[in-house]
């Protein structure tokens, strides 16, 4: 449903959709920025969700820490965009292989904890170390830098950007669940004995996973963090791990493309309804939301959509005169 004409066809919508949604009435330039990221990194999270059944609680660890390192860096002198998203994709990279080398032994609720214990161990060392990060009050730079020469300080410019890294990302992410690779990460969630007897090194396998999720992660926080030219203790809250995995469920667990929708779905709630006269109860309705698209929805809205249209969908068996030849297999609707 990934690779075939559907999921293509949504990956095209999404695209078309991120091209115009600056120009959209009453969408904030800003706000258009920050949904992006945040669509990326529910996607990385859902790779790692979806495609192992490892629920991580603590992906705020590479998505506020990277957004750190790039700030420190631009903070002090180190203005090319290029070199300070770089240097914060290697250190999600490298965190995410460490914490990655200590949780994927465990599964369920214990691999869930361990992630979400080292998040706060972050958290601290983000609120104690204030002449690095600024404690409480966070830390803000003057400038988002410079992309080969090219500002980023206007913000459609660096809009734009962002949604062409986003979309590499989503490609290569697509490529790999539906790589020989992504058969294995399918054959290990639905058996993970099964796939050991065949010969797998299903820890080898989980570890791959959550190195290439929590890049991305890093990614999308850097990202995020030099848009909005700042870095708080809010990046790494174990709130914002709750709020991904809430954009990853919103959308479709492992969908790919869902949790995208989801991270729309779930920004637009908050930034849209907080200006109503309502804006107060702001998290009820997105608690009611959440909860009716759940019961009604269990795959996710795009989850459940690319069901039904798979569903509807002929299946394809081999004619019986021409084995080279796929036609619609009429028994089953007979049936």
């Amino acid at each position: 449903m990934i690779a075939g004409r559907r999921g293509a066809l949504v990956g095209a919508a999404l695209l078309a959709l991120g091209l115009v949604l600056p120009f959209l009435p009453g969408v904030y330039i800003i706000f258009a920025i920050d949904l992006v990221c945040f669509a990326l990194v529910a996607m990385a999270l859902d790779v790692l969700l979806g495609f192992t059944r490892l629920l991580s609680f603590g992906h705020a660890l590479f998505w506020g820490g990277s957004g750190y390192v790039a700030t420190i860096l631009i903070a002090h002198g180190i203005t090319s965009f290029p070199l300070a998203l770089l240097a914060a994709v290697a250190y999600a990279f490298v965190l995410s292989a460490l914490v990655g080398a200590i949780s994927v032994r465990r599964s369920g609720i214990y691999f869930t904890m361990i992630t979400l214990g080292i998040a706060e161990i972050q958290y601290f060392l983000a609120y104690q170390l204030i002449d690095l990060t600024g404690g409480d009050n966070g830390l803000t730079v003057a400038t988002r830098g410079t992309f080969f020469g090219l500002s980023l300080e206007d913000d459609h410019v660096y809009y734009y950007l962002v949604l062409a890294v986003t979309a590499i990302a989503t490609a290569l992410a697509v490529r790999i669940v539906t790589s020989p690779y992504g058969a294995a990460l399918a054959a290990m969630r639905e058996n993970e004995t099964r796939a050991k007897s065949l010969g797998y090194d299903t820890d080898r396998l989980k570890l791959a996973a959550f190195v290439f999720s929590g890049t991305l992660a890093g990614l999308a926080g850097a990202l995020y963090a030099i848009a909005n030219r700042l870095s708080g203790l809010d990046g790494v809250d174990w709130h914002t791990s709750g709020a991904i995995i809430m954009m990853t469920i919103l959308g479709g667990i492992g969908t790919i493309y869902g949790p995208m929708v989801g991270a729309g779905v779930f920004q637009s709630l908050d930034y849209f309804v907080s200006k109503t006269p309502i804006g107060d109860k702001t998290n009820i309705v997105m608690g009611l939301v959440f909860a009716i698209v759940i019961l009604i929805a269990r795959r996710g809205i795009v989850g459940e959509i690319l069901h039904h249209l798979s569903a509807r969908a002929p299946r394809l068996v081999e004619d019986e005169d021409d084995p080279d030849l796929l036609v619609p297999d009429i028994s089953a609707e007979t049936a």
